[in-house]
């Protein structure tokens, strides 16, 4: 159980700290990140959106709270990292560091389930 806590954990707040990195980004409006929004055609309204439940997924990643809102975050975030890998695969971009943060998310996710189910046990 011990290594489940540690893999869950670490990959928990590294998540985290990804996310409210990118959400810091999203919500100053980086210049740069609003001008490769517009190159690809979305709405600036959809940076504060995406921002927004970045924020909120990195909070959820780390406080031991309400399991639900952990599993939106988990779902919410492959959402939105698959689709980051597909658009940089597409205008072909990098697409490496939303596939690490992808991998990261399984990972975590993983380490969760098996941590809670030796917990229940």
């Amino acid at each position: 159980m011990k290594k489940e806590k540690i893999i869950y954990w670490v990959t928990s707040v590294l998540l985290a700290l990804m996310f409210a990195f990118s959400s810091f980004l999203y919500l100053t409006k980086n210049p740069e990140l609003v001008e490769n929004f517009k190159k690809l055609g979305f709405p600036v309204s959809f940076i504060m959106m995406l921002g927004t439940a970045k924020l909120l997924a990195a909070i959820a990643f780390i406080v031991p709270v309400w399991n639900r809102a952990k599993d939106w975050a988990y779902a919410g975030t492959s959402f939105v990292l698959i689709g980051a890998v597909w658009v940089h695969l597409a205008t072909q971009t990098p697409f490496v560091m939303p596939l690490i943060a992808l991998v990261i998310t399984a990972i975590s996710y993983w380490a969760g389930i098996k941590l809670h189910s030796k917990e229940s046990q």
